[in-house]
């Protein structure tokens, strides 16, 4: 079965030239026929990695392609996600699956409202990549992807296929609380990157703060019948704080390239979530406003 790909960014790119690579069948799907040409001009997707840098001409084509999709990787940002998906509903075929490759949370639930027909697993991934170019994606660090469907336990056959392809993952039947306790470290991390102007290790010198937002993300993700999330949530944090400290985070490379962030499906579900368990998050509602207002002033959206 074919993977099409909506997103040719860097998660989306990595996972293409590693399923193309293996002898998969893999289809781009770009979002409109500039995009395509220069896509073409260029040969196809290439992958930095430590070893080597290749060249994969991965076929490609626009959303309006008449080809049927039985499968899709939908790797774009959260806060475009439904209208990607709008954009090639019609060509899915009843029981399509569809891959979610979205940080945060909020988008995976549109996407399954507007595609009543498709079962849509959801994913968090922890593999770092970044684009350097059109179509070049740099493969930065090894790391892993869990998958999982809160209506359907059962793992589909084709982990077979990630597994031929050297991606790194396990299916979960608790896929929910990866996505929270990931949306959790990228709250307590990602707008202090961005309000603090400094890489990850640059958040050891506001040890404070982040122990207080590490707090109310704990009594938040409890509120919400995370436990297994909450749990020793804080000692993560500094852990991971310490591993990726001479990282960039891809909030705070987001507003350096002047690119939407994707506030809107962590802080701003964050606190959704709250009001809606009527729980009081102070720190989390001021950073919100702080980042929001940074946002406004270098011109970028706030959802």
């Amino acid at each position: 079965m074919t993977w099409h790909i909506l997103g040719a960014g860097s998660l989306g790119g990595l996972w293409a030239a590693r399923l193309a690579r293996t002898g998969l069948p893999v289809r781009l799907i770009l979002r409109d026929r500039a995009r395509l040409a220069g896509y073409r001009r260029l040969g196809g997707l290439t992958l930095v990695e430590p070893e080597q840098t290749s060249l994969y001409p991965i076929p490609a084509q626009t959303p309006d392609d008449p080809e049927p999709i039985d499968r899709l990787l939908l790797a774009c940002k959260a806060y475009d996600a439904e209208e990607a998906v709008a954009s090639v509903a019609a060509r899915l075929t009843p029981g399509a699956e569809l891959i979610l490759l979205q940080n945060g949370l909020g988008s995976q639930d549109a996407v399954a409202a507007r595609l009543p027909r498709a079962r849509c697993i959801l994913a968090s991934s922890t593999e770092g990549a970044f684009r350097d170019d059109n179509f070049r994606v740099v493969f930065a660090g090894q790391g892993f992807t869990w998958l999982g469907d809160p209506r359907e336990p059962t793992a589909p056959a084709w982990l077979a296929e990630l597994h031929a392809a050297g991606i790194p993952h396990q299916w979960t039947p608790d896929i929910l609380a990866r996505l929270w306790r990931k949306l959790a470290l990228n709250c307590a991390i990602n707008p202090l990157t961005v309000l603090h102007t400094c890489r990850n290790g640059g958040l050891a010198e506001h040890a404070a703060e982040v122990a207080g937002l590490c707090d109310e993300l704990v009594e938040l993700l409890r509120a919400c019948g995370q436990d297994s999330a909450a749990e020793d949530l804080q000692a993560e944090v500094e852990r991971v704080i310490q591993a990726t400290a001479a990282n960039y985070s891809s909030m705070y490379q987001d507003v350096a390239h002047g690119r939407r962030t994707e506030i809107g499906y962590l802080l701003g579900h964050a606190l959704a979530e709250a009001q809606r368990h009527d729980l009081s998050l102070p720190r989390l509602d001021e950073l919100h406003r702080r980042l929001s207002a940074h946002l406004t002033r270098l011109g970028l959206p706030t959802r």
